[in-house]
């Protein structure tokens, strides 16, 4: 959903759930499912993928994405979206009508269930976007239960934000609406057998929902669950395996701008350790399907620079994130409301995503969560334009060399900890590097050597 101001989604946070107080205690990080380890994340716009827009449509391309390397399938909202109120032609993906019930516009719950059946057979899981915070006002509930939506002085129901007219919010104060939304949120998992959710702005709900509602749904089966939030309260006491690193997408864009340089990572790296459970997971990203329609194409942000901040996301800590589209280097912005399908052309990054995918698969280097290897930064003789580190795990290493400008680098890299024979991850070149080693790097390069 598009991005809330920060201070509203922080006052919305304060309000108790359930009519019980909101947990505080550390109950310590989500017991992450196994397969989520060496996971890649993929956003699926079922609306724009196809020009039929269809659950049929997508399922066509499942056998191409599990040969990318797809792991995580992220299916944006597929319940049928309010018509009242509604922006543009189509609506909003997230003006849910039925919690319950699946998009006529994409196709039958049958068709839905076959897309995950299918996905399963191919090795991959399929998490589903879930709106707990707001529904559309024709959502049968604001008729058959008016009193779990908030309201103004007058008694009127309120829309969650000034710029969310085609919503209306949620009151989790409420008895009954905590009860309501888990039994909604078991029915997929028991009905299409879903591997988890992706929680639409998470950080809006009181944290005693999800704090109860997670292990009862992890009791129906172990699933994954991505928080649209960023606070680590949301993993070490909501249960939430992942959560958004907006702090590192916006750095990156302020990079690629000039804003900031490439050496201010390392502070916000030493932050986020100290901030965030050891095994909490940070998902890294260039692009989703907000940031494209609503702050511009990774092309408009990242420039020439785009690829090589996708490598980073791959190569940080984090679980990383792929949006539809970028395999075919998308600049376009896509219309939120209306139909605008996907210009897939000939796929001319498909090779890339799929070198990377491919190597967070197999490599347990850049494991997601504690299970990865160590983090150490690499020194070099201009740490403003590039950016180097090592991740470590008992004999094998990997040496990421990351050039975020537009200029060519000629560098040393200090010290020795690097020191090995390497095979570079795009190339294959083998490379022995020495202590104090001089690289010359061009434009935006990036290079990801693989110890031998």
């Amino acid at each position: 959903m598009k991005k809330l101001s920060l201070i509203f989604i922080g006052a919305i946070m304060g309000i108790s759930a359930c009519n019980r107080p909101a947990a505080t205690e550390n109950t310590g990080p989500s017991p992450h499912v196994s397969w989520s380890r060496n996971a890649t994340i993929y956003e699926v716009n079922i609306r724009q993928y196809t020009p039929e827009g269809t659950f049929n449509a997508f399922e066509k391309e499942l056998p191409r994405l599990q040969k990318m390397g797809v792991d995580i399938l992220w299916l944006m909202p597929i319940n049928p979206l309010g018509a009242k109120n509604r922006k543009g032609s189509l609506g909003s993906y997230y003006s849910v009508r039925d919690y319950l019930a699946v998009n006529p516009e994409y196709g039958t719950k049958k068709d839905f269930i076959e897309v995950v059946k299918k996905a399963h057979e191919l090795g991959m899981k399929v998490i589903i976007d879930w709106v707990a915070n707001h529904t559309s006002w024709d959502n049968k509930l604001i008729s058959k239960h008016p009193e779990w939506y908030k309201k103004d002085s007058t008694g009127k129901i309120i829309a969650p934000a000034a710029d969310l007219t085609d919503v209306a919010a949620l009151d989790y104060s409420q008895p009954g609406l905590c009860e309501y939304m888990t039994d909604a949120l078991l029915y997929w998992i028991k009905e299409a057998d879903i591997d988890g959710y992706r929680c639409d702005v998470a950080g809006m709900l009181p944290i005693s929902f999800w704090h109860d509602a997670i292990p009862k749904l992890r009791q129906a089966k172990q699933i994954f669950m991505l928080a649209e939030d960023e606070k680590p309260r949301m993993h070490d006491t909501a249960y939430f395996d992942a959560t958004y690193s907006w702090r590192l997408y916006c750095m990156m864009n302020d990079i690629a701008q000039k804003k900031k340089t490439a050496d201010k990572i390392d502070s916000l790296f030493s932050a986020e350790s100290r901030a965030y459970p050891p095994d909490a997971y940070r998902m890294q990203f260039t692009t989703n399907h907000d940031e494209n329609s609503w702050n511009g194409t990774e092309y408009e942000r990242l420039g020439a620079g785009a690829r090589t901040f996708a490598v980073l996301t791959f190569t940080f800590p984090g679980i990383p994130l792929v949006y539809s589209g970028q395999e075919s280097a998308m600049s376009k912005r896509l219309r939120f409301f209306d139909k605008d399908t996907i210009p897939w052309g000939d796929f001319p990054l498909e090779s890339f995503y799929t070198t990377l995918m491919h190597m967070k698969k197999r490599n347990d280097l850049v494991a997601t969560g504690d299970s990865g290897g160590q983090f150490i930064k690499v020194a070099t003789s201009n740490d403003k334009a590039v950016y180097a580190f090592i991740r470590k795990k008992s004999a094998k290493q990997m040496l990421v060399i990351l050039n975020f400008s537009e200029t060519d680098q000629s560098l040393t890299l200090k010290g020795n900890s690097f020191t090995g024979k390497y095979k570079e991850l795009f190339t294959s070149q083998v490379k022995e590097f020495k202590a104090a080693e001089k690289i010359a790097l061009s434009p935006w390069q990036y290079l990801v050597y693989e110890s031998q």
